[in-house]
């Protein structure tokens, strides 16, 4: 039997709010018990069906971990000229690997540069003879990556509430909602905020520039 490995992220774009990225591993003998669940692309699924998805799940596969990554910790990623996104998340999507070693991987790749970000992700590989396979929209071709896409999705979800419910309704925390380019121009010293984002960068500015004309 070939231990199966599924990676995908939730969150990438958000300027509010953390990035989530989930790894479901099971025997590629048990695949069909996730395509019986009729288990697709998170994006395909009703929060409702996700949640009841999320449950059923984690009750089938051997094993998941899920990975979440705060937005200082994004921050940090990008201040560092030697880092970006896409090593931030092939950085955690290696741990997931090294955590659930499995014998064969599929992630979403969030890079347009296949080969790069595989190779960049094979070299913080424990175990470099594991099989991977980085492709894009793998969520919607393999069932397992689909699987770890509604754990990814469900999390961080659950986290956006949680922030909604302490610091109140941000909408939907994407740069070109309305609502959560209003809320960060009322509330744009929280610690909620992906500060290396242009949306908040530039409310930042503004908010100095302003101040500066005072004196």
């Amino acid at each position: 039997m070939t231990r199966v490995l599924g990676i995908d992220e939730a969150g990438r774009g958000p300027v509010i709010g953390p990035m989530v990225i989930a790894g479901v591993r099971i025997d590629d003998s048990k695949i069909n018990l996730l395509k019986k669940l009729k288990v697709r692309d998170s994006k395909q699924h009703t929060p409702k069906q996700r949640e009841i998805l999320f449950k059923k799940i984690i009750a089938v596969v051997d094993d998941y971990d899920i990975q979440i990554i705060m937005p200082r910790q994004i921050d940090a990623a990008l201040n560092d000229p030697d880092n970006n996104l896409n090593w931030l998340e092939a950085n955690y999507i290696a741990k997931i690997i090294n955590n659930l070693k499995p014998d064969k991987v599929y992630v979403d790749c969030p890079s347009t540069n296949t080969k790069a970000f595989e190779r960049y992700l094979r070299n913080k590989l424990d175990n470099k003879k594991t099989e991977l396979i980085a492709e894009h929209k793998a969520d919607e071709k393999y069932v397992i990556v689909s699987a770890a896409s509604i754990l990814a999705k469900v999390t961080r979800d659950d986290e956006i509430e949680k922030l909604r419910k302490r610091y109140g309704n941000f909408g939907s925390g994407y740069p070109s909602d309305p609502k959560t380019q209003d809320f960060i121009q009322q509330k744009h010293k929280l610690p909620i905020y992906r500060k290396t984002w242009g949306t908040w960068k530039q409310v930042d500015e503004a908010k100095k520039q302003s101040r500066l004309s005072d004196f």
